[in-house]
């Protein structure tokens, strides 16, 4: 089914105070805050209690997507022989070889066919790249002179970690970051924006999980800037998700079969693990099967949850379309209460902050699952 037409982005506003934002990670990472909704009631805990919350046999999914360091800082060069600067976000590689869907500053003032060159001012460039075409909004596509295995490298000495835009604005990224903005799991190169909820777990909490018989298993999204980005269009009918490339394999949907079949519940630590399985889910008639490829999966309030039981997921961004995912599964109006019950205890929000654990509500009678836009 489409989205409800009268739903817009206003909506799911709220307002944050600005020092609630974190600019760093808990230390340990397992010390993060966890506020527990998963028992029908509210309490306030640490990411450190999971194992007595979780049961034995339940099988949390990770997300082992790996971020890239794709903020670039560079320059145009200009037909005089001068240089002016500027910086690239890349966002999505696009079919041909070598092009990225990227955000550009200043936008306005670079044209199409512009020469870009990335790396330290001084000496040969690391990487070049020319403008190929405006599309609206800051985005354009970069058409690099290298691709492949040949391209990913020299991203990888040129870029920097791409810190959110509300950390990116108060400092820089440093050598912390390199390490603070990947999970334990990130072994799959692609994504550019870190998937936040399992930034909390660590050895120790691991074994911990382990310990107390829960399993765990492992699927990949390659998570893009756009799945974080406030919703522009009018309604939330008219709003594209950008597409990110996912997969589940035949392994992890046995072990999650296994685990189901030992009386276990499914629980997607992040918004990125479940929006794949909701994906998958969709596509077979309400099970799981291995499956990869892009998706484009937008979910608000009306969609009805075919996959995971519990979401481990932080505190999102107002008018986000992952705050509008938790509000579809958990119910808007208890997760309105929830950020309320956050903010006044001094949660930290967003990508570096603390933790929240939902319960999914039971399915409505006569709700729908929308087809997703892959």
């Amino acid at each position: 089914m489409s989205l409800n037409p009268d739903l817009k982005p206003e909506d799911f506003d709220f307002d944050l105070p600005e020092e609630l934002i974190a600019l760093r990670p808990a230390r340990p990472r397992r010390a993060a805050r966890l506020l527990d909704l998963s028992g029908g009631g509210t309490a306030d805990r640490h990411v450190s209690d999971l194992p007595e919350l979780l049961r034995p046999n339940d099988i949390l999914i990770f997300n082992d997507t790996k971020v890239i360091p794709a903020r670039l800082f560079g320059r145009r060069l200009r037909p005089d022989g001068g240089a002016a600067k500027m910086e690239a976000l890349l966002l999505e590689p696009l079919a041909e070889p070598g092009v990225w869907r990227a955000l550009i500053r200043p936008a306005k003032r670079l044209k199409e066919g512009d020469r870009l060159v990335f790396g330290p001012e001084e000496g040969a460039p690391l990487l070049e790249a020319r403008l190929q075409a405006h599309e609206g909004g800051g985005a354009a596509r970069l058409a690099f002179d290298r691709a492949g295995e040949a391209l990913d490298a020299a991203i990888a000495q040129a870029g920097v970690m791409p810190l959110p835009p509300y950390i990116a604005g108060k400092r820089p990224a440093d050598s912390a970051d390199d390490a603070d903005y990947q999970t334990l799991f990130a072994t799959r190169p692609g994504a550019v924006a870190a998937p936040t909820a399992a930034l909390h777990f660590d050895p120790p909490l691991m074994e911990a999980l382990a310990a107390r018989g829960l399993r765990s298993a492992r699927v990949t999204l390659h998570v893009g800037a756009g799945t974080f980005l406030p919703v522009k269009a009018a309604a939330l009918s008219d709003h594209e998700m950008h597409a990110e490339w996912g997969e589940i394999s035949a392994e992890t949907v046995a072990a999650i079969e296994e685990a189901r079949a030992a009386g276990g519940r499914l629980v997607a630590v992040g918004t990125t693990v479940l929006r794949l399985l909701e994906t998958v889910a969709s596509l077979h008639n309400g099970a799981l099967g291995p499956w990869s490829g892009f998706t484009r999966i937008f979910i608000a309030p009306g969609w009805r949850f075919q996959s995971a039981d519990l979401l481990l997921t932080n505190f999102h961004l107002p008018k986000s379309t992952l705050f509008m995912l938790v509000c579809a599964f958990a119910g808007e109006s208890r997760m309105r209460a929830a950020y309320a019950h956050a903010m006044r205890a001094g949660y930290r929000f967003y990508s570096y902050g603390d933790s929240s654990l939902l319960e999914r509500l039971p399915p409505s009678e006569g709700v729908l699952t929308p087809t997703p836009r892959l």
